[in-house]
Formats: C-alpha cells, structure tokens, sequence
C-alpha cells in the first residue's frame, strides 16, 4: 500500500502515533466499512472515517434529509433539504478527503438484504433509528463474523458498544437487548434529542471502528460504553455472554 504525497500530508498525524504509524493508516485504506444510517450518530462517524482515510465508506439509508434533520446532522445543510441523506452525504465526503470512495446505497437494511448489503465489509456501523433494523444488521454482522460498532442516543443519553459474539466468551448484540423485534422504539421526534450528543456518540463509534481496524489499546468488546450528559457522566459495564443466546449455540 502506498500513499501519494498529498496522502502522507494529510495523514500526518496518524503516522507519526506509534499505535497508528504506516501499517495502520495502509489498513485503514484498504478497509470497507458500512455505515447503516446518515443521521444523527452516522453523520459525525462519516465525517471522522472519511477525514482519517478509511478507505471505502458504504453508506446505507433510505431517507431524505429534513429540516428538523439539521440541528445535530452535520453533514447537511439548508441547500441539501428533500434530497436523499446518501447523495449528500457521498458530496459531503467527497469535499472532505477526495482519497476516499464513498458508495451511496438509497435502501432499507432488512432481514432480506442485510447479508448481501454486509458483503465483504471490515467493520460494520449501526446509527440506525429503529430497533427491528438494529437486529437485522447485528443478526447479519454476527453470521458473517463481521465486528459490529453500534451506538444509539436518547435525549441526553447514549450507548456503545462493540460486538463479536462468535468468539467464545464474547456477547453478541442479542445478548445485550434480547430478541423481541417489536419492541416500541422511542424516535428522536417523539422525546427530542441534544444535537450536540449525536457528535459525542458519533466520533466515538467512528474511534471504535478505526480501533477495529488499527487494533490499538485496549479491547472494548464486551462492555458497553453509557454517558449521561444530564449528569456530565460515562459510566463502562460490562456486558456478559448469554449462554441462552444463539451466538452461544
């Protein structure tokens, strides 16, 4: 893997981190990395991924964006209003590092798709809004032994976490929430949600997913990264393996 010299200058900061270094900005070139969902979690992680040279960012999302989508999705502005969230976000990126190939894809994840949508990814991010897609993509991600960063927020909440629950002692995303599809999600329309928030949880996925694909520090799987910014607070549990799951067979 090499790097042109405008590369080496706009990577710089990265090469010269020994836990990055060449080795690990060449693998964050060579690495495929989805994206499910442009908003509020997905539009700062894209932003990150795109800056740091990861690179094939594919991006799923069938929405258009929406006025009350700017307040925390950073990636859009007045002008991109009624237009699909995957078309901006792709001329969003391109602005951002033109090194970086971004794939729009206007569609729906679901249980039909996921797989062939999942195909050949190095690291998946789940930002989606609904909780049925969140189980399809991680049902997905798990079979085909993908590391799945899902994040989620809330008013002034948010989650993380990373999941590999096809190694042994590892859970997988169904051992965290349990498996009832139909559950009622809580929509940032129906409760709100601080835009600032979406930034936080958003950069941090994006840092998780560069994680997977670097391997530097410590390895977050199997705990679940909790803020409460009502209470200027991050809390870490830890997250055991269901041996009633069926990632545990």
């Amino acid at each position: 893997m090499t790097f042109s010299d405008a590369e080496l200058d706009r990577y710089a900061r990265h090469l010269v981190l020994r836990e990055v270094g060449g080795a690990g900005q060449a693998a964050l070139k060579a690495a495929r990395v989805v994206v499910i969902g442009a908003g509020g979690i997905g539009s700062p992680a894209l932003q990150y991924l795109a800056a740091a040279g990861v690179g094939t960012l594919v991006v799923i999302d069938d929405d258009t964006v929406d006025a009350s989508n700017l307040q925390r999705q950073t990636l859009f502005g007045d002008a991109d209003i009624g237009t699909a969230k995957v078309t901006a976000a792709a001329q969003a990126l391109a602005r951002i590092n033109p090194h970086v190939t971004v794939e729009a894809v206007p569609t729906r994840i679901d249980a039909a798709n996921a797989a062939a949508l999942l195909a050949g990814a190095d690291v998946v991010l789940d930002g989606c809004d609904n909780f049925a897609t969140r189980l399809n993509v991680a049902d997905a991600a798990l079979a085909a032994r993908i590391p799945l960063v899902s994040a989620a927020v809330g008013q002034f909440e948010g989650q993380l976490g990373v999941f590999r629950g096809w190694e042994a002692h590892l859970p997988c995303y169904r051992c965290f929430v349990g498996n009832d599809p139909a559950r009622a999600d809580a929509s940032c329309a129906d409760q709100g949600v601080l835009g600032a928030l979406t930034g936080v949880m958003g950069s941090l996925a994006a840092l998780e997913t560069l994680r997977a694909i670097i391997g530097f520090g410590d390895d977050p799987a199997g705990k679940l990264l909790v803020a409460d910014l009502l209470a200027f607070r991050f809390r870490t549990l830890a997250l055991p393996k269901d041996p009633g799951c069926r990632c545990a067979g």
